[in-house]
């Protein structure tokens, strides 16, 4: 948590100021009451504004690190064999401006996300305003025996995402809520339009490394299989040693890898 919050930076109390001001007299409050989140994230300042708005703030320095990391990323990428798809913002409102509205294109394909509220700029710092979610769990936190029932629904609303040529981009258990019993997405990156199939494949793989080490590689292959299909199954196979390069990704490579291919030759078997 130290090197993230070395890495993501401190905004000077007077600029986070000029936020919450700008806040309390968008939403016509005399005050506001404001709650700094101490979230494991590298790219943002988050609070909660009177438990009903969830806002995120970032500073160049966030933007910087995006920058670093959409390098990296698109480094991985090319180890897999593909062109890099991951696209970095011009600076903090256009992170701000691009997570609102990948979340209001994934609400309006009926996936479940906060309700995107608005972006805007003060003083140099990027704002992004959410619906506030004050109770969930993330897969993560999740009992093992929830996650496997969970397992093909979370991976039918990727499909669906998928299918409305759309993708994440940073699909992980901790991006993946529970909320009042509905599966919730957040923190959406952004992909290069041109690249999607990519982009899916690599959604994909991070689906399946996310939930292999949570119910096992077998099982996870299998409930991706209710809503993808092996050949799509076996291009996300192509992304999974990059995703496992990832410090947020601690699964078997190996074992999702085999569990994949016996699938695909199973089925191959059955149509040969």
């Amino acid at each position: 948590m130290g090197i993230r919050r070395l890495v993501r930076g401190t905004i000077e109390w007077p600029r986070l100021e000029t936020v919450l001001r700008e806040l309390a007299e968008r939403y016509d409050r005399d005050e506001i009451r404001v709650e700094f989140i101490d979230a494991d994230n590298w790219l943002s300042t988050p609070c909660v504004v009177d438990d009903r708005w969830f806002v995120k703030i970032t500073s160049a320095q966030n933007s910087l690190v995006h920058a670093l990391f959409t390098s990296a990323r698109n480094l991985g990428a090319f180890s897999s064999g593909t062109e890099g798809f991951f696209e970095h913002f011009a600076g903090p409102r256009e992170m701000a401006e691009h997570e609102l509205e990948a979340t209001r294109e994934m609400r309006e394909i009926g996936l479940n996300v906060p309700t995107p509220i608005e972006a805007f700029e003060a003083d140099g710092l990027g704002v992004l305003v959410l619906e506030y979610l004050p109770e969930f769990e993330t897969f993560e936190e999740l009992p093992e025996a929830t996650v496997r029932e969970r397992a093909p629904e979370l991976f039918e609303s990727l499909s669906r995402m998928h299918d409305n040529h759309l993708a994440h981009g940073d699909l992980r258990g901790e991006n993946v809520l529970v909320s009042d019993g509905e599966i919730y997405f957040i923190d959406a990156t952004s992909v290069n339009e041109e690249r999607i199939d990519e982009a899916r494949s690599y959604d994909l793989a991070c689906a399946l490394a996310s939930l292999a080490p949570l119910i096992g590689a077998r099982d996870a292959v299998i409930a991706a299989r209710e809503h993808y299909s092996a050949e799509e199954l076996l291009g996300a196979r192509e992304f999974l040693d990059f995703v496992n390069m990832r410090p947020d990704h601690d699964f078997d490579a190996a074992s999702v890898k085999g569990e994949i291919e016996k699938l695909a030759d199973a089925e191959e078997g059955e149509t040969g």
